[in-house]
């Protein structure tokens, strides 16, 4: 390791992945279980449910890690070279009608301090974020039934109209597949839906009784058989969370096959049931970085906000662990604290140039490239 200056600013560096091969190469376990285990996955890109658990369980030994590291750095290589794709992220309302117990704008946190942007604040992001080199849009917000499938279908049309050659993307939870096909035909390709959890009991942990994780999975699958580029995911670390949980998760997205992955640790967030509960793991959280993109060499994988506010190098250490996508903010500053799912969230105060600027150095600093490009899945 060693030291970085640019811009005024001084960081340390990561370990690179080719030293971490070298360290793995002088005291490498050939006989551990785990070590076989890994092996495994890096030759056959899957795992049974029993083998996920085992591997998990050996998250914290550096070997095994390293070992991961570079082969998802390597294959990530291969499809992707040394590109790292933006994705614009519009957060747009933090009204929800849901009321997921980790989440800090469900509906029934009196303190959330509600906003919803106009369409011409909409497209006023679309056309900076454009002016930066961005192209790809990500909508996002809560399940607001202000934003009907009419609303939804104008903004999308408008966004299409102006920007031809950028890739649309919808992040606005459970529809029915009537509401997700009229969002596809009017020009949205892509649609991100965490899953949170593939374990309904954990789910029932997470969850009000009027959400149920089945409804969440055929959402999925509509979206899928509309010819979305879709995205699910997970938290790391959440309450309750086991072993067996995560490989549950690993099992259904090997299952699912998504383009895209969006992982993070668990935070949490003061006016939620679970204000107590410690973080989730960030060392977790870039093993699994890792196993995920060995399962799904393809994938489209963010180094995620909640990565860099739970640790301040946690974006460029995802990016060696698999990692291909930032999702730098293009909301209006104005706005930014009030899309508060979780405390302590990142880059709320600078404007979308300074936040795309920094996000370049960091790549960089790496070994990587921020580029100008849909990112689409390969």
């Amino acid at each position: 390791s060693g030291v970085l200056e640019f811009d005024g600013w001084v960081k340390i560096s990561i370990i690179s992945a080719n030293i971490m091969k070298t360290h793995v190469k002088k005291g490498y376990k050939r006989g551990s279980k785990a070590m076989d285990v890994a092996q495994k996955l890096i030759r056959e890109h899957n795992l049974t449910r029993e083998e996920f658990v085992e591997l998990i369980k050996m998250a914290d030994d550096p070997q095994v890690d390293a070992l991961l590291a570079d082969e998802a750095v390597r294959i990530r290589k291969e499809v992707y070279g040394t590109d790292v794709y933006t994705r614009g992220l519009i957060e747009f309302t933090n009204y929800c009608k849901n009321d997921c117990y980790y989440c800090g704008i469900r509906r029934s946190n009196p303190n959330a301090k509600r906003y919803r942007l106009t369409e011409d604040e909409i497209l006023a992001c679309c056309e900076n974020g454009y002016e930066l080199g961005f192209r790809t849009f990500v909508l996002q917000g809560g399940e607001d039934p202000y934003y009907n499938d009419d609303r939804m279908v104008d903004i999308v049309k408008k966004i299409r109209a102006g920007y031809p050659d950028c890739a649309i993307t919808l992040s606005i939870g459970e529809k029915s597949y009537e509401s997700y096909k009229r969002f596809r035909e009017a020009g949205a390709d892509r649609y991100l839906l965490r899953h949170e959890t593939a374990n309904d009991a954990h789910y029932r942990k997470l969850h009000p009784e009027e959400m149920s994780l089945a409804v969440r999975k055929q959402c999925l699958y509509d979206l899928k058989e509309l010819g979305y580029q879709v995205g699910a995911g997970f938290m790391v670390g959440s309450p309750e969370q086991t072993e067996e949980t995560l490989a549950d998760d690993l099992v259904f997205l090997k299952e699912l096959e998504p383009q895209m992955v969006g992982i993070g640790p668990f935070i949490p967030h003061h006016d939620t049931m679970f204000a107590e509960e410690p973080s989730g793991s960030v060392p977790l959280t870039l093993f699994l970085l890792s196993v995920i993109r060995i399962m799904l060499p393809h994938v489209l994988l963010p180094a995620t906000t909640a990565l860099g506010t739970a640790d301040p190098f946690g974006r460029e250490k995802g990016l060696q662990h698999g990692a291909n996508v930032v999702m730098p903010n293009l909301s209006p500053v104005k706005n930014r604290k009030q899309y508060d799912l979780y405390d302590n969230k990142i880059c709320t105060g600078e404007d979308a140039a300074e936040c795309r600027g920094c996000l370049g150095r960091r790549v960089e600093s790496v070994g990587f490239e921020l580029v100008s490009d849909r990112g689409d899945f390969r």
